[in-house]
Formats: structure tokens, sequence, C-alpha cells
């Protein structure tokens, strides 16, 4: 809910002084309604904010999508009983699809669609093309002798359009600019990632790479490197936490061939007795 009360104040570029005094609310009231987890808002606040915006009171208390037209007949909309169902399953996320359908761009995306779908105008020129193109090459080759890798022949071929193929790609580049400017939109939402936020493979390989290239003996390297998945700092550890950090790893069958042994005796090697 908290959302809606943000979203609809930066969607008219106004501060929170500035709403006060539209609308005779205080601003440490509208700060409050804007807060994560707020509940204590009053009934003629809601009404207040709700005319002031243009919405209904349900959109503005998040039980709602719809901002204007909260007794649309759905017959008025000309839904299938299935898009009906999609829409109440949740299995889709309504909002995107809303935010797609009323891009500006849209309109073209379905036009082109329907070309595709209904086989209009352009698509029979395509098949017409190619069935010139298809019986020219034959002719030519049958009377002239000439094969597949003449220049001639080949570039007959590749002036043929697959439709599919065609199609495809205007459809893509119909979309594109639409998903780009939505994904634009959303990107200071909270559940949108930053761009240059590292994956935690990426941050994992870093913090790997830094222990491994710092300075100092194998031992504080793989110490190091340990830590640092670990997310403790290695430059807090005292002496004896250090000692009994490697007294620990030495137990380990995978970090003994890696930590040094420099200082200790090698343990004596029994000697083969001779066969009489």
């Amino acid at each position: 809910m908290h959302e809606r009360f943000w979203e609809l104040r930066k969607d008219w570029k106004l501060t929170l002084e500035q709403l006060e005094k539209q609308t005779g609310i205080s601003k440490s009231a509208l700060g409050s309604y804007e807060a994560e987890g707020t509940k204590d808002i009053s009934h003629w606040a809601v009404v207040r904010l709700a005319e002031f915006y243009g919405v209904t009171t349900d959109y503005l208390l998040g039980l709602s999508v719809m901002k204007n037209h909260p007794n649309a007949d759905l017959n008025d909309l000309r839904l299938s009983d299935e898009m009906i169902e999609l829409l109440k399953s949740g299995r889709i996320n309504n909002r995107l699809l809303c935010e797609l359908a009323a891009h500006g761009d849209f309109r073209r995306f379905m036009l082109d669609l329907e070309i595709y779908v209904d086989r209009i105008i352009a698509s029979m020129r395509i098949r017409n093309n190619n069935t010139v193109l298809k019986t020219e090459r034959k002719v030519l080759m049958e009377r002239a002798g000439l094969d597949d890798n003449d220049l001639n022949m080949r570039t007959l071929e590749l002036a043929q359009i697959d439709e599919d193929n065609y199609f495809a790609y205007t459809i893509f580049e119909d979309l594109r600019p639409i998903i780009r400017d939505i994904r634009e939109a959303h990107k200071s939402d909270v559940t949108t990632a930053d761009a240059d936020t590292e994956s935690p493979a990426e941050k994992a390989v870093h913090q790997l790479e830094a222990a491994l290239n710092c300075e100092g003996s194998k031992e504080e390297k793989i110490v190091r490197a340990l830590l640092s998945q670990l997310e403790i700092d290695y430059d807090t550890l005292t002496k004896e936490e250090f000692v009994t950090l490697i007294g620990i790893l030495n137990k380990s069958e995978h970090m003994k061939k890696h930590i040094s042994r420099r200082g200790k005796v090698p343990p004596p090697q029994r000697r083969k007795r001779k066969k009489r």
C-alpha cells in the first residue's frame, strides 16, 4: 500500500510540503503513509488523497490495480473465458502485461503480429516474390547449365525471404523498445537489481583473487581465501586466532598438501629388510 502513495506523489512531481498545502494533510502524516508497514491512516485522508489524485480508494489502498475504472464491464473488454481465468489465476504478472499493452508502440507490435497470423497482403507478397525467384532460378539453371555455386544463382537463392524468420525479426524489433522502456521505468524499484551489482559467483571470484594476490605466506593466503567466503575480515584476527585456525586447517587432508611444513621433522622412514 505504501508504494501507491509514494508512486502517485512522484508521478505528480510533488514534494511532501507541496502535497501538504494542496490536500490539507500534514507532512508528517503523508510521510508515514509512504513508510513500509504503515497501518495508521484515517478514512478521511484516504478519500481526500483519492479525490486529489483522481483514483479510486481501492487503488490507493492496494486493493485494486485499476485507478479510474472500478466498475468496468468484462463484456466491454471482449476477453475470452481462458484469458479471464489466466488473469485471475496469478500465474502471470498482470501489472507487467498491462504496462506492455499500454505502451505507445504496442499497437505496431499487434499489427505486425496480425499480418503474420492472418497472412494479410505482406505475407502473400513474400510468398509470391519467392515463387517468382525460384522459377527464374530454375529456368536459368536449366537453360545455361549453371549449378548452385554460380554467383547469379546463389544471389537469386539468397534474395528469397524466409517468411517465419522475417516476421520473427520484425516482431522482435517491435518488442525490443517496449521491453527496454518498461525495464528502464522499473530500474529504481526495490525489487529490481542494480545493473552494476555483482552476482554471488562474481563476488566470490573477486574475493578469492584478492586473497590469493595479497602479500604473505601460503598459510596466510589460504586463511584469507577461506575467511573471505565467510565475509570475515582477515586483518581483525589476533595472532592467537590465526595460530588456532592454522591448527584446525592442518587436520584437513585437502589442506595439508598446501600448508607449509617448514620447521617440522619429517617422519622416519622404515628400512626395507633384505631378503636372505
